[in-house]
């Protein structure tokens, strides 16, 4: 299938024939269809099945047939939702080049970083807005900002709205928005707490579900390296010096860990940077855009500041130390594997990691390949 055969229309097309894509993903095949069709959509996807366009084409779409049904908006029609920052910035980078030939305009806000700009921008007009729940309540609160003309809202990554305590401002926000609307509700995993939340936002939603958080892609190859942990910081520098690696995104568990890590690396020659939730905003945007244009071979990152990494040709993952939850796995190493490409990740697991593993295992249903600790048998 191709996104001509979507029904989708000559401008968010040629824009995406720009950007090289001509197949939709699975969930984007399931989802346009429905959302095109003004229906609410719960939808189950984890990060790298590309649920992003899934959402911005049809709501998109959706917004160039209002405009020749001459159906103005004065306010905001769309309204995204993201847990972080990185995601808000991600997301509008979508909306941007998905409509760079309709004549919308888009913005994300997020805290962290100073309001004047965020509230200037907005008084010159925004038809799309990207936001993390504390800054759009702290402008609505301000009555710098109001969403009552919403049409079009999506909740992204409900799940990881749940992890950071988001959930109740997510509520306080609904109230701001017309009860006539249409949602969107995206998220990776379905516990009860999230189901609840979706019954509250959609109406008579239609369901999609796409690999399961519990399963992982085979398009990543994994491996698994016992060593101890003060072995792990040398064992990090031969595999990136023995593979040639020239990207790598590092798990920590800390912020601290982040930080101490990517000194390490620097003092060892290998360039790096440390993207968490304590670094400026400013901070993470520079590690980020470095990274992306490979100025720096590693990011090492919590796993909160990577939800909104997407990066197709990232090859390597490295769990420098394994995460005590284990959905959280199934995450990282989506990292990479994306837009049908390979990758590899390699998880360090020390003795009082070994639960974390049998964890990971029980939720994937496999074991984690296991490789010696000498670099020569990775390669």
């Amino acid at each position: 299938m191709s996104f001509s055969q979507l029904a989708i229309s000559t401008p968010i097309l040629r824009a995406l024939n720009d950007l090289g894509y001509s197949n939709p993903t699975p969930i984007q095949s399931k989802a346009i269809p429905i959302v095109s069709q003004r229906k609410d959509l719960l939808a189950c996807a984890q990060t790298g099945t590309g649920k992003t366009a899934g959402f911005a084409i049809p709501v998109l779409q959706l917004m160039e047939e209002d405009k020749k049904e001459q159906k103005p908006v004065r306010g905001i029609q769309v309204l995204v939702l993201t847990p972080t920052r990185e995601l808000a910035i991600q997301v509008e980078e979508s909306f941007r080049d998905y409509g760079k030939y309709l004549p919308f305009k888009s913005m994300a806000i997020f805290g962290g970083v100073s309001q004047v700009p965020q509230v200037q921008q907005l008084q010159r007009g925004v038809d799309v807005l990207i936001a993390t729940p504390g800054r759009l309540l702290d402008l609505i609160s301000q009555r710098l900002l109001s969403i009552d003309s919403i049409r079009y809202f999506v909740l992204d990554e409900a799940d990881r709205m749940l992890d950071m305590g988001f959930v109740h401002d997510v509520k306080k926000i609904l109230q701001f928005i017309p009860a006539k609307r249409q949602s969107l509700f995206f998220s990776a995993t379905m516990p009860d707490e999230i189901k609840q939340l979706a019954a509250r936002i959609l109406v008579n939603p239609e369901t999609v579900a796409v690999t399961p958080v519990s399963s992982t892609t085979d398009l990543v190859k994994q491996e698994l390296i016992y060593m101890d942990k003060e072995e792990k910081r040398d064992g990090l520098v031969r595999i990136i010096r023995d593979l040639s690696i020239s990207t790598v995104l590092v798990f920590t568990r800390t912020k601290y860990g982040a930080d101490k890590l990517s000194k390490y690396l620097q003092k060892s020659g290998i360039s790096s940077a440390a993207i968490h939730g304590d670094k400026t905003q400013g901070a993470r945007q520079r590690a980020l855009s470095d990274f992306k244009e490979g100025k720096i071979v590693a990011l090492v990152a919590t796993d909160i500041a990577a939800r909104g990494i997407d990066i197709d040709e990232l090859a390597f993952v490295v769990n420098f130390e394994l995460p005590n939850v284990p959905e959280t796995y199934v995450h990282r190493i989506g990292r990479t594997g994306r837009a049908g490409n390979s990758g590899r990740a390699f998880s360090f697991c020390d003795r009082e990691e070994r639960q974390y593993l049998r964890d990971i295992e029980k939720l994937i249903g496999k074991k984690i390949p296991l490789r010696k600790v000498e670099v020569a048998e990775l390669v």
